[in-house]
Order: C-alpha cells, then structure tokens, then sequence
C-alpha cells in the first residue's frame, strides 16, 4: 500500500538544545500520529520516525508496534522541511 498522508498538525514535545536532539508529534491528514526525532548539528535532519499507538497503522493495520513509518523518512523529512514546520513552533 502507498503512504501519501500529509501532515495535519506539527506540535513541539521534547527539546534538548544541549544534545541538539528536537522531538515532534506530528498528526497526518487520516489522524494517524508519530513521533519525528530532528537532529540540528549543523543542519535539520530527520533521525527517527515511531508511530503512536492511537489509531491502527494506516499501512500494515497492525494494532500494535510496527516499523512501516521507517519507511517514509525522507517523505516526513522533504515535507517538515519544505513547509518550514520547525521554525512554526520554535
């Protein structure tokens, strides 16, 4: 199946500046949510991409952990960095 979801919502929920690790929650267009690990040293670049268990997973709809949004990091990067969504909630 092909993943063409669009990010819906982008929210900030861990920062560590020391580490330069950024952690998002971030809600696609069908209410799927995961969690996007940003690294900044020097550039943005996307380290990490876990779903959370709200909803089945659009791809595998398999109720529990998987690792099908590994798949798409560079979609989720080339999206968040495109749209500039980063600097919309820093």
């Amino acid at each position: 199946m092909k993943f063409n979801m669009k990010i819906k919502d982008f929210a900030a929920a861990d920062i560590n500046v020391a580490d330069g690790l950024y952690h998002f929650v971030v809600t696609m267009s069908d209410n799927t949510q995961c969690r996007l690990i940003f690294t900044k040293k020097p550039d943005w670049k996307l380290i990490g991409v876990n779903r959370l268990l709200t909803v089945p997973c659009p791809i595998c709809r398999r109720d529990y952990y998987c690792n099908c949004m590994t798949k798409y990091v560079e979609a989720f990067e080339r999206e968040v960095l495109d749209k500039e969504l980063i600097s919309s909630v820093l």
